[in-house]
């Protein structure tokens, strides 16, 4: 395969897969100028347009990546989507001199273009991978994904609720019984690393920092990832400490409501064990109903479990499954999301 001055590769990339890494390889190898067309019409719920072209700016920052918001349907010609690509690439003033493709229309599309044309496995022996493969069953088939992309389709787990609600217990056992990854409350090391004295700043450090390592697990995550607490918890334990929690943890707080795909409140029927840190069984009580009340001014859909640890593992398989069924107390459809000893607060 020779060398070229600029190269395009085209396609839905719904999802973006190994198959198609190879054809980005081989453009990013044999020019040092790349651009990649990409859309969809319709386009996928699921993965739009722009959280695919993302996919693509993450993984080749070297090529230059056009999203095509008005392009022909899925189903058109040939010849309709040729022309759009001419028109979008010279709106761009893109002028590839070569194509990169597995696909048995590469030729003609190339020729129409006045490019070459390179095949890049076209009979699929090297990644034996397609969309429609995947999409039948992206985490059966996860292998042929790179993780940055199959993050997308892990399902966080969140499960709130007050001080020794069982929420750090339930996350590690839900966690070792679907054989993935799950994130321990941040906000505890943070407290000890900062001698039980925090400030404004430390109760943001604390929510960034818990949302990098949700972002870092859920790249070795399988199906779901399973996370202790989240900003909201962060934003209470600042408001109880300081009385203000500052408009940027107020803004991480916000963005909980569309973070998690499951939202799990741990109920507070459990015995209170005091571990040295916690406060006393009175507060608790206080901030159960605290978080339980934001998540309804949120608009936040929950459910809650109860009972000790296996019953509790059960509820949340069956939540998964959505075959839960509770009373009213249990389960709150209150909107959508896409989920004794004093100190001075350690957060998430």
């Amino acid at each position: 395969m020779r060398s070229y001055e600029h190269a395009l590769v085209v396609g839905k990339f719904a999802p973006l897969h190994r198959g198609h890494q190879l054809d980005l390889d081989a453009a990013i190898a044999h020019a040092p100028v790349v651009t990649i067309v990409i859309w969809s019409n319709p386009d996928f719920p699921t993965m739009t347009n722009e959280v695919r072209a993302n996919w693509l700016r993450e993984l080749y920052p070297r090529a230059t990546v056009i999203v095509g918001h008005d392009g022909p349907s899925n189903d058109a010609p040939d010849i309709d989507q040729h022309r759009y690509v001419a028109a979008l690439l010279q709106r761009h003033g893109a002028t590839p001199d070569v194509v990169f493709t597995s696909e048995s229309y590469g030729p003609g599309f190339a020729s129409f273009l006045g490019a070459s044309h390179e095949f890049v496995d076209p009979d699929r022996t090297t990644v034996p991978a397609s969309g429609t493969l995947l999409r039948s069953d992206l985490h059966a088939h996860r292998d042929l994904l790179d993780p940055r992309v199959y993050r997308h389709f892990v399902e966080r787990v969140v499960f709130l609720g007050a001080e020794s609600t069982g929420k750090s217990t339930l996350a590690a056992r839900m966690a070792g019984e679907l054989a993935t990854a799950f994130v321990p409350e941040y906000g505890r090391d943070h407290f000890a690393e900062r001698g039980g004295q925090l400030d404004l700043d430390d109760y943001v450090e604390i929510a960034v920092r818990h949302r990098a390592l949700e972002d870092a697990a859920a790249l070795r995550a399988n199906r779901y990832l399973f996370v202790d607490t989240n900003a909201i918890t962060t934003m209470f334990f600042s408001h109880y400490y300081n009385r203000d929690s500052g408009p940027d943890l107020r803004k991480l707080a916000d963005d909980c409501r569309i973070r998690y795909q499951h939202v799990i409140v741990c109920a507070d029927d459990i015995p209170f064990e005091q571990d040295g840190w916690r406060d006393n069984l009175v507060w608790r009580g206080r901030m159960q109903g605290m978080v339980v009340h934001d998540l309804a001014v949120r608009g936040i859909s929950h459910s809650t479990v109860h009972g000790s640890l296996e019953p509790r593992v059960e509820q949340v398989k069956a939540i998964l499954a959505g075959t839960y069924t509770s009373s009213a107390e249990q389960r709150h459809a209150l909107g959508s999301n896409a989920p004794t000893v004093r100190h001075r607060g350690r957060g998430e």
